[in-house]
């Protein structure tokens, strides 16, 4: 009996954590159990590791040491970032912008300082998810405290011209925060460079753990504690430091660094040859997010007159993992609102399918996937009355 294929397309939904970042957690678990804040010997060399940890990520973004925070993730990181500019800046004044492709982490949090008397600006995209610079501008007011703009999106991979974003905001003198989740390990990033004040990352995206992230917080910021207790991550965020996650972290940071020219080019070479194909085989396919200015490993792809839950669910039958956007609303019946923000109509908004690459991933299984779907999707519009009213409409 032939095997099953396993060909997993979802790696900005989660990655596998790889087999150098478990082994460098596990003692961790066991021998090396102490809690960082303790006084005695056995205790304080976890301290020193959280440490190490914590150069090895303030180097991948030209930081320092002390302007890394750990968190559980993207989400707390976001949610701090926001939550405590808004607080603590709400007598300079209480306006923000952000944009309306940005992760629910950052737009329900958002409406929640909305709810709180903050003004929010949420700007439009262009229709390949670009932040029109002009409109950042105009948008811009003596009461605005902070821009928060994604680095790349979680779900059509556009990357937005961050250096730029972040000189306008210098110029103006208005915190700069960006959500680099998506980006963080796939694209060189240095805050300094882009004028960035704050800067989220997750463990998960980048093949560490689960459950922990970071926030840099750039040195001057007079941000207040997200959580409140002890006097952990220097008074900023209290709970006892996940250390097992912390090395986890920092261990896939580091590989993600040595390996990301060699590994983006091959993951960049698999996206354009799938791509090429489903848009050169598949009629009525049209890629979603810039063509050059993405994600090395993201497709987004909508095809006219079908469902993409269907699609999922075929090509789950097949062995394929995909998604039809973020993971986080994966179980929610309404089209993307990132597709919606680009100019999408629902029903091709409804046809989208994402596929996020990874390195074990092989040209052999993209040109298998691209055959699937051609065939995935030539099945379900022999289904469609709406395909039927329109081959009838253009004979």
């Amino acid at each position: 009996m032939e095997e099953k294929k396993f060909i997993y397309l979802d790696h900005a939904a989660t990655t596998a954590a790889r087999p150098e970042v478990v082994e460098a957690m596990l003692p961790y678990f066991t021998e090396k159990f102490g809690n960082p804040s303790s006084v005695y010997t056995f205790s304080q060399q976890n301290k020193a590791v959280i440490t190490q940890c914590r150069d090895v990520i303030a180097n991948s973004l030209n930081a320092k040491s002390n302007e890394i925070y750990f968190t559980a993730g993207g989400s707390e990181s976001d949610n701090w970032a926001l939550k405590a500019t808004a607080e603590a800046y709400a007598s300079k004044g209480k306006h923000i912008i952000t944009t309306k492709i940005e992760h629910h982490a950052i737009l329900h949090t958002a409406q929640y300082l909305e709810q709180r008397g903050f003004e929010v600006t949420y700007l439009d995209v262009d229709e390949n998810g670009l932040v029109k610079l002009d409109q950042l501008k105009a948008a811009i007011r003596p009461d605005t405290i902070l821009i928060s703009v994604m680095f790349a999106n979680n779900e059509i991979g556009t990357i937005e011209p961050i250096k730029e974003i972040g000189e306008i905001a210098h110029e103006h003198g208005i915190i700069f925060h960006t959500d680099a989740v998506q980006a963080y390990g796939q694209v060189p990033i240095d805050v300094d460079e882009y004028h960035i004040d704050m800067l989220s990352a997750s463990g998960h995206k980048l093949n560490g753990p689960k459950g922990i992230g970071f926030l840099y917080i750039r040195t001057g910021l007079k941000l207040r504690s997200f959580i409140h207790g002890g006097a952990q991550e220097r008074s900023r965020r209290a709970g006892t430091e996940n250390v097992t996650g912390i090395v986890g972290l920092a261990k896939a940071v580091e590989i993600a660094f040595a390996t990301m020219e060699e590994r983006t080019k091959k993951e960049t070479a698999m996206r354009d040859h799938l791509i090429d194909r489903l848009l050169a085989e598949v009629p009525y396919a049209r890629l979603n997010g810039h063509r050059t200015k993405r994600l090395p490993n993201n497709v987004n792809i909508s095809f006219q007159f079908i469902e993409g839950e269907s699609m999922l669910i075929m090509l789950d039958m097949k062995g394929i993992c995909a998604s039809s956007g973020s993971a986080c609303t994966s179980g929610s019946l309404d089209p993307s609102h990132v597709l919606l923000a680009i100019g999408l109509p629902h029903e091709i908004a409804h046809g989208s399918l994402r596929m996020t690459l990874g390195e074990e991933n092989t040209m052999e299984e993209m040109d298998y996937v691209a055959d699937q779907i051609k065939e995935i999707v030539t099945k379900l519009r022999a289904m469609s009355p709406l395909y039927e009213d329109f081959v009838k409409k253009n004979k």
